[in-house]
């Protein structure tokens, strides 16, 4: 099939240390291209791909701090999509609501990967002015905000098999903490649930520029306790070390996160999750299998003394059955071959 990926242009794709959509957007492109299908990536130009690379924006806008409208690029890159939208079989957005107005009215299929939240009043009107707009929810309990929407399916996001992988633990035991330090994401909690467990706790993550008056508020001041390392914002080259090396992944989210690559990442390291029962955590997580889903601090400081009674092993089985990029792609093709009528 010839497909179109068009990413976001916030990060590179793949970016080069934190993101979540277009991290995703590269897994999937790259799985596509080995399945032999003909891809067009339409991202940033300092984008890595193996598929044939449409450069919208000359480099990642979070690495240009002169961009102010980051909107302006956006729209550009669907005229860009337009113009040449013709030559593809199908055209796969991961840009939200942005394509609904212009691509509703061309006959070349589309879809919209939704990957963040849906819980916002406003967005119910504008998803009932395109109710025919085709797009594909990351959990089932992110379709729960927006249920009139047109979905199509769900697909859980995936990992290349052998990107990360399990590793001999060495050095001192800790708890790991990787994503992004916002409000939802909590490490505050993360923090707390270390210090009553007793436990070491290494946080690898980043701070936007959004959040940097939450950080030097909320979070700097617990940085200087005992247990607590601050390793900051750290690449893919060092996630599978930081991950196969933890106890477990704390992930004491706030909000009804749609999905948390961090999750799955974790497990492709034969790595235990301890996460919160909120959005699509018990999804993604097998209670006592892959980790232990938790209603508070306290419930996540007990699960802690059960880790003991789960297997590596049998976390990594799961990841490889469940969450690889291969078997993302496989999901995506039927839907693009669905809305071709494709045979």
């Amino acid at each position: 099939m010839r497909i179109a990926q068009i990413a976001p242009l916030h990060e590179a794709v793949p970016p080069q240390l934190y993101g979540g959509t277009e991290r995703v957007v590269s897994y999937l492109t790259e799985a596509l291209v080995e399945q032999g299908h003909d891809v067009t990536l339409f991202a940033s130009g300092d984008s890595r791909t193996r598929a044939h690379l449409e450069a919208a924006w000359p480099r990642a806008m979070r690495l240009d701090p002169s961009i102010i409208d980051t909107l302006a690029p956006h729209l550009l890159l669907l005229e860009k999509v337009r113009c040449v939208a013709s030559r593809f079989d199908v055209l796969h957005f991961h840009l939200s609501y942005l394509p609904f107005p212009t691509f509703s009215q061309l006959a070349v299929p589309f879809l919209s990967t939704l990957h963040g939240r849906l819980d916002l009043p406003e967005l119910q009107p504008l998803f009932d002015a395109f109710p025919y707009a085709p797009v594909v929810s990351i959990s089932t309990s992110q379709r729960r905000q927006l249920p009139r929407a047109n979905w199509l399916g769900t697909i859980y996001h995936g990992l290349p098999e052998y990107l990360l992988e399990p590793q001999p633990q060495t050095g001192p035991d800790y708890l790991a903490f990787l994503g992004r330090i916002c409000p939802e994401k909590r490490v505050d909690l993360a923090i707390e649930i270390a210090a009553k467990a007793k436990q070491r706790l290494r946080i690898a993550a980043k701070v936007d520029r959004a959040d940097e008056t939450y950080f030097r508020n909320a979070i700097a001041p617990l940085l200087s306790q005992p247990h607590v390392e601050f390793v900051g914002e750290i690449d893919e080259t060092q996630k599978a070390a930081f991950l196969a090396g933890a106890r477990a992944l704390l992930f004491p989210i706030d909000w009804a996160e749609p999905f948390g690559l961090a999750m799955i990442e974790a497990m492709a390291c034969g790595t235990p999750v301890v996460a919160f029962n909120r959005g699509s955590v018990p999804e993604v997580i097998t209670e006592g299998v892959t980790g232990y889903v938790v209603d508070g601090v306290q419930s996540a400081v007990e699960a802690l003394t059960r880790l003991g009674s789960l297997s590596r092993k049998q976390i990594r089985a799961q990841f490889v059955a469940r969450f690889t990029s291969r078997r993302m792609a496989w999901e995506y093709v039927n839907i693009y071959k669905t809305l071709a009528r494709i045979p």
